[in-house]
């Protein structure tokens, strides 16, 4: 197999006519932004249906279709766990979240963790975490996008692939400053229905190479190197086991305090539909894991771990590669676009939930104290559109950093997970069902979680320290030539969940605050039933 598989003109081509299609989509929509409602949450106009395509559009990211292939192919079983968790987080978001946010938010997490505190200092704090996770997730699509491209037209070295991160950087910022929510929405669905086409047709051809005989696939598997039994990257020492819970742990609370995941159910008009947008996204979120378990398997047979991890991509370059195997140039040109649009629309959604948190959070509220008029709300959405810029900005520069270090995206987006169910799903469940809970354990929580989770990465294996791969002969880690770390695990989930949920707690008891109960009471009964909910979406 060429190192660079395909025509890098045709690539080219396929990948403008997808950038020019989404982009006269988005200027489409933006023709009916005319207010902070429209910038913000599309105008609450999508359908349950239509909101929960653009969900499993902004849910099934980079690291779901490029970096769980890798990583099935690459670690068989234990690649196989990321789909297992990204899954069975959506039963949380179903249960404790969706249609309980929907009902008490207007815009934004911060909207509902502050409906009965101090507005100040926890929009503040929900702001500051809403930034950390949406750029610890931007830097997984960056480094995907970089890594993509750079298979696809053969380029390496670090001018060339953090020119390519800049061009992701570049369009990004566009959708959000043109098409905001509504723009942004409308790219999600065309790339979700793409997306899922695409996963299908590989998968048809997949099985037809070994004449629709799953066994035989995984046979096949097994023979090239992917494992199918548990313990090639989990699983074979006290610590790795202790990894094993700790991403399972942030793989499974991270998608319920994952603030652009969260920010959708407000594009929505009532909160049957909010309920109605994730049954429909489990649903197909869902029926794209079990094709990736056949695509990860497929690439382990067709192309081989060792092809995989040698390619300029590395491991995330195993579901182009398959492709190619597949259906040759037109296949990987067609697959690969769709790819880099899953990567486009994420990065939109990231950056547009990043911006609105702080333009309506800190800017609005905290610092115009909450004043609503039309000049207010003008200023408002200005102020989100520059802060996109700048947020793009700096996801430019920290992607770079994360692509020349060859990170597996599946694996950078379960850091993220790990910060959101850290910082944020501990103060939403205190704030929607304690009643004790105050300001000061809303604040210690979402600190505490985001200090101690941020912390342990830094001083994890992750940043420094990693051994060598053998497959690769570098070590996975962010800075390969010092070692400073001391925390042993890759995902810090199983020690900063707990301790977040603990802070809360502590937080609240040891709080001279008084609990409004009265604003507890109204809390309760809006997020169960949803009286009142209407009016907070108008004020």
């Amino acid at each position: 197999m060429p190192e660079t598989p395909g025509e890098p003109v045709l690539n080219i081509a396929i990948f403008a006519a997808f950038v020019v299609l989404t982009l006269f989509i988005t200027f489409r929509a933006s023709r009916n932004n005319a207010s902070a409602a429209d910038y913000y949450a599309a105008g609450r106009s999508f359908t349950g249906t239509q909101n929960g395509t653009a969900i499993a559009g902004d849910y099934l990211s980079a690291a779901s279709f490029l970096g769980i292939a890798g990583a099935i192919a690459v670690n068989g079983y234990d690649g196989f766990l990321y789909s297992i968790g990204f899954l069975v987080a959506w039963l949380v978001a179903l249960l404790l979240v969706a249609e309980l946010l929907r009902n008490t938010g207007r815009f934004t997490m911060a909207d509902v963790l502050s409906f009965r505190m101090r507005q100040g200092p926890v929009r503040m704090a929900a702001a500051t975490s809403t930034l950390v996770v949406s750029i610890f997730y931007l830097l997984a699509q960056m480094a995907g996008a970089g890594g993509l491209v750079s298979l696809l037209l053969g380029v390496s070295g670090a001018f060339a692939e953090g020119l390519v991160v800049f061009v992701v950087g570049a369009l990004m910022i566009a959708y959000v400053l043109i098409g905001g929510m509504r723009g942004t929405t409308w790219v999600q669905i065309v790339k979700a229905t793409l997306l899922i086409i695409g996963a299908v047709v590989m998968t048809v051809l997949v099985l037809a190479e070994f004449n629709f005989n799953p066994s035989s696939l995984l046979g096949s598997a097994a023979e090239a190197g992917s494992e199918l039994e548990p313990g090639a990257q989990y699983g074979l020492t006290g610590t790795s086991k202790l990894d094993f819970v700790s991403l399972a742990l942030a793989l499974v609370f991270g998608t319920a305090g994952l603030p652009h995941v969260l920010m959708r159910f407000y594009t929505v008009p009532t909160s049957k539909d909010a309920r109605k947008s994730v049954v429909w996204a489990i649903w197909l979120i869902g029926g794209f894991y079990l094709l990736s378990l056949v695509l990860g398997y497929g690439a382990g047979a067709l192309v081989g771990p060792e092809t995989i991890l040698a390619s300029p991509g590395g491991v995330n370059s195993a579901a182009p590669l398959l492709a190619y195997e597949l259906g040759g140039t037109i296949l990987l040109g067609v697959i690969s676009a769709v790819a880099f649009a899953t990567i486009l629309a994420v990065v939109a959604g990231l950056t547009i939930t990043a911006s609105a948190s702080f333009a309506h959070d800190i800017y609005a509220t905290v610092h115009k104290k909450g004043a609503r008029t039309e000049t207010s709300e003008r200023d408002e959405v200005r102020v989100a559109r520059i802060t996109a810029v700048v947020i793009g900005a700096i996801s430019i520069v920290l992607g770079i950093l994360v692509l020349r270090a060859g990170i597996n995206i599946a694996f950078l987006v379960a850091l993220a997970f790990a910060i959101a169910a850290s910082a944020n799903l501990p103060t939403i469940l205190y704030t929607l069902f304690w009643k004790r809970f105050t300001t000061q354990g809303a604040v210690w929580s979402i600190y505490g979680g985001l200090i101690i989770c941020v912390g342990l990465i830094i001083f994890s294996p992750v940043v420094s320290g990693a051994p060598v791969n053998a497959a690769t002969g570098v070590s996975p880690s962010l800075f390969k030539t010092v070692d400073f770390h001391w925390f042993p695990l890759n995902n810090p989930g199983l020690v900063s969940i707990p301790a977040a949920f603990l802070l809360g707690y502590l937080g609240s008891i040891l709080s001279k605050e008084k609990p409004n109960e009265a604003k507890y009471a109204e809390l309760e009964v809006r997020s169960l039933t949803g009286a009142g909910a209407e009016a907070a979406t108008q004020h």
